[in-house]
């Protein structure tokens, strides 16, 4: 559960919230579930996350040698 201490300021707490829903990956699966994904948009969608990953890993095993 995410939660925001308000100590006066509410304007640098919604800052607050919007930045932790945005790191925890809240708010990008609230816009996907905005729409029904077709079943063969969701399998290219998990397949290209999935290559994304993979390349960075591999980017980052490259940077590290």
């Amino acid at each position: 559960m995410i939660e925001v201490e308000v100590k006066g300021d509410i304007e640098y707490a919604i800052r607050q919230l919007k930045k932790k829903l945005q790191l925890d990956g809240i708010k990008k699966e609230l816009k996907r579930r905005e729409y029904y994904e077709k079943p063969s948009e969701k399998k290219r969608r998990k397949k290209a996350e999935s290559h994304r990953k993979l390349r960075k890993a591999i980017w980052r095993m490259e940077r590290e040698s």
